[in-house]
């Protein structure tokens, strides 16, 4: 997959920070394990890191949570879904779907090379939990008087590819697992 980024926000009135010369989304390939990697700004201005993962592979299709279905068993699954919902990354897994249609800019999905796999399912965890600070909610509290400086500490990019990272090592780890 090319590696690529978007600018797609205008962040004039977020403050100086990090998030001023970041890329709105960016995709790239996992050097550690070649599954495809998204970093996506919400609209709260936080960044969220997405692995995707092709069809046949073990996590293909499923949600994030096992405990969603009332009759989930933690006993029964498999150990390929166990490591998907075992994986620790920032604040958990909170996405789970396929590529969204629409612009690329925009959406959580990859522009694929010639040949590459299609369609892969996202999953994804974000940077907007308690104590995470959101460039763009945080300027619009100060704007309202309700600003100032909670402690809260900002994700950047680095951080969310490392955390990508780890993702992808699970999956991989779910992979082999079918595999062996």
């Amino acid at each position: 997959m090319e590696h690529k980024t978007w600018h797609t926000i205008d962040k004039s009135d977020w403050g100086a920070g990090p998030w001023q010369d970041e890329p709105d989304k960016e995709q790239w390939t996992d050097p550690g394990t070649g599954f495809a990697c998204l970093l996506k700004r919400n609209p709260s201005g936080a960044l969220c890191g997405y692995v995707g993962v092709p069809q046949g592979h073990p996590w293909h299709g499923s949600g994030y949570s096992p405990g969603y279905d009332e009759n989930y068993d933690e006993r029964e699954l498999p150990p390929a879904l166990q490591l998907l919902h075992d994986v620790s990354v920032h604040g958990d897994l909170t996405y789970a779907d396929a590529c969204q249609e629409g612009d690329d800019g925009e959406t959580i999905c990859h522009v694929a090379a010639p040949g590459e796999p299609e369609p892969l399912w996202w999953f994804g965890f974000d940077c907007s939990h308690a104590g995470d600070l959101n460039p763009a909610r945080a300027y619009r509290d100060l704007m309202r008087g309700w600003g100032g400086d909670r402690g809260e500490r900002y994700r950047d990019a680095a951080y969310v590819k490392a955390e990508c990272a780890t993702l992808a090592a699970a999956a991989a780890a779910s992979a082999e697992l079918v595999s062996a």
